[in-house]
């Protein structure tokens, strides 16, 4: 029974380190989304985005990095209060 235990917080901590990376990853795309800048002054004016058209899109990869990194959290303090509750009932 120990042994699916492991597996099971084996499999979960896999878990918890692809959602922090992946949220690693759309916080590095999302710097570089908002600081791109527009070239042609054509662009710059367009939309009332000024001259950060993806700043939007930028901010949206944060927010989901966000809950990534939440989640992820969440779930290391779940299992660790649980490894914590399980050594002490040996």
């Amino acid at each position: 029974m120990e042994n699916a235990s492991l597996g099971g917080n084996e499999l979960k901590f896999k878990a918890e380190m692809c959602l922090l990376s992946m949220a690693i990853a759309l916080f590095v795309v999302s710097a570089f989304f908002y600081s791109y800048q527009a070239v042609s002054e054509g662009l710059t004016f367009s939309g009332g985005l000024g001259s950060h058209p993806y700043r939007i899109v930028a901010l949206t990869f944060v927010g989901f990095g966000s809950a990534l990194t939440l989640v992820a959290s969440i779930s290391y303090s779940k299992r660790s209060k649980n490894l914590g509750n399980n050594s002490r009932q040996v």
